[in-house]
Formats: C-alpha cells, sequence, structure tokens
C-alpha cells in the first residue's frame, strides 16, 4: 500500500539543526516504514504551531518542554512523543580575557536578551543562580552590539552564533550552554496531537523511528542528502555553517549523550521531564500543580532504534 502522507512543520528556516529530518527525508527512511513526509519550514512568517492545532498538519517540531507546559495551561491536547536534543542548545556567550569567563562572573555583565530569553530561560537564571532584571539589555538578534562592546554577554544557540561571532568578530567566544548549568530541558521535540496518537499510533512509531534513524544517519554517516535537501529549501546556508553547526552538535552532545547514547536518539524520562517542570514553577514559568506528564508519552520512544545503525556506521 503507499505511504501515508503526513506534514512535519519545523520552528525555523531548513538549517543543520534539523538534518535528521532531512536526512530521513532524503534518504527513504521515513518511506520504508510507511510514511510519505513533507517538511514544512518554520520561519519569522509562518505559524507551525496554530496549524498543528487547527490540524492542517501531523506533526511540529517543538523548541523546549515550556510550550507543551504552556499548552497544557490552556488544556490544549498537544503530546510530545520524541525529544531529539537532549540537551538546549541555548547559551551565552562572552569575549575572552574580560574578567568573563566563568558562569559566575557574567553575574555582573550587560546580558544581551531577547524578550521571549527573559520570560524563560533568564527567569531561571534569576531564581537558580541569581542573575538580575536590571543586568538585561534588549537583545534583537544581531552580534553586531555584542561584538562592539567587550564587556557584554549575548544569548545564542550553540550551532549558530558563535559561528556568527567569529566570522563577523574574528574572535572566539566564551561558549556557557545552559543544559551545562542545570537547564535541564529536552529540546528540539516532536509534538503532535492526543487524537493522533489515538487514530494513527503507526505513524508516530514511524515518524519517531524514523527520526533517530535519520539523526544517526546524519550525525555518524554522509549527511550529503540531508544537507542538499536543506540547501535547495535554504540557499543561503553555507557549507561552512552546516559543518560547523554538525560539529558543534556532536562536540556538545546536544543530539546524541546521556540516555540516548543507550536508549536510541529521541529519548525521554520521567525524571528529566519532573526536574524541568520544578524547576519551571520555582522560576515562576509554570503553574504550579499541573500534570506534567500529560505533556509527553514515552509510548514511543527509549526502543534502542538506531543503535545498531550508529555501530556499523562507527565500525564496532
Amino acid at each position: 500500500e503507499s505511504p501515508s502522507k503526513i506534514t512535519f512543520g519545523t520552528n525555523w528556516v531548513a538549517e543543520a539543526e534539523h538534518g535528521g529530518y532531512y536526512q530521513a527525508v532524503a534518504d527513504g527512511t521515513y518511506e520504508a516504514c510507511g510514511l510519505d513526509v513533507e517538511i514544512k519550514p518554520g520561519g519569522p512568517q509562518v505559524n507551525n504551531r496554530s496549524q498543528l492545532v487547527a490540524g492542517k498538519i501531523e506533526f511540529l517540531m517543538g523548541g523546549n518542554m515550556l510550550q507543551p507546559f504552556w499548552a497544557l495551561q490552556q488544556d490544549i491536547p498537544i503530546r510530545v512523543v520524541a525529544a531529539h536534543f537532549q540537551k538546549e542548545p541555548q547559551v551565552f556567550l562572552s569575549h575572552p580575557g574580560q574578567g568573563l569567563d566563568s558562569w559566575e562572573s557574567l553575574k555582573g555583565a550587560k546580558m544581551l536578551v531577547g524578550d521571549q530569553g527573559f520570560a524563560s530561560f533568564y527567569q531561571w537564571m534569576i531564581s537558580e543562580y541569581g542573575f538580575s532584571a536590571e543586568q538585561r539589555r534588549p537583545y534583537t538578534f544581531n552580534p553586531a552590539p555584542f561584538i562592539a562592546d567587550k564587556r557584554s554577554v549575548q544569548q545564542g544557540y550553540v550551532t549558530s552564533e558563535p559561528f556568527a561571532v567569529r566570522e563577523q568578530g574574528g574572535f572566539e567566544p566564551n561558549v556557557f550552554l545552559l543544559a551545562d548549568y542545570g537547564f535541564d530541558t529536552y529540546s528540539t521535540t516532536v509534538e503532535v496531537m492526543e487524537n493522533t496518537i489515538k487514530e494513527h499510533p503507526e505513524w508516530v512509531q514511524c515518524f519517531v523511528d524514523g527520526s533517530a534513524i535519520g539523526w544517526t544517519n546524519y550525525l555518524y554517516g554522509d549527511p550529503t542528502l540531508g544537507n542538499q535537501l536543506i540547501q535547495k529549501l535554504n540557499p543561503e546556508m553555507s557549507d561552512a555553517q552546516i559543518a560547523f553547526s554538525i560539529e558543534q552538535l556532536k562536540k556538545y552532545g546536544i543530539v546524541d549523550s546521556g540516555d540516548a547514547e543507550t536508549l536510541g536518539i529521541g529519548a525521554m524520562s520521567d525524571e528529566r521531564h519532573k526536574s524541568f517542570y520544578d524547576k519551571m514553577v520555582k522560576a515562576g514559568v509554570v503553574e504550579a500543580g499541573l500534570d506534567y506528564r500529560a505533556a509527553y508519552t514515552l509510548q514511543f520512544v527509549n526502543k534502542g532504534v538506531g543503535l545498531d545503525v550508529k555501530r556499523k556506521l562507527l565500525g564496532q
């Protein structure tokens, strides 16, 4: 029988941070388990989240676990079925040689933080580490002010902004990965509506398994097919940027570390979800008393999918 057509909406334009999904489309991995997957890129003018809730797309790439917790507060039946990033790639960057070389030292600095960041991870930095709202300056997603001001500290993504600073500023910034300081959300999740799980669990299983294999091939095999598809959809994406992003994903264990190493890419645990939920309640970002377990299901993950592929690719 012919594969079922589904659409996966991402949260940004095509980039290496989505490489595993493009790889699984390009090399036929999804098709092999019965799905014809169209990837619909996100971007500044695209709201794929509302498309998911409206039933216009079946699968959505989430950011981290905050959106599903917020959806729960509004009784929107969104479920996270896999987490392809074990670590949130959110970082802060500082200039070397300015006395801003440790996490603690950033507490006196001028922090360039966007509105979304200020409402989420920065609130956790205030509650957990004693950062202050007064330190914060608006961040416009342009690295020029940070590059010009050696005493400033800027938010970013580990796969992206350090590259922009290196290219435009000509120096290697200090990189502080929030995940390494206890911001333990999963990231780059796959979200579906509850009724999709009930009506088409086989779609969900295929997408979760196919993505695990896609990410394994993308990181440890030859990512050419995935990259060709990314660059076709986003011609501005340079080879150098893609190579840097892949290198950073591997160096920092963003996709494949911790539970993913034994349970397969996409792995999740109740413990991790509880830990992050509790931290966000403490930081005042999420309501207390939510049935946070309703925001996700472990039904489709932790089956070791892709581990055999990885061993083969690494020659083990």
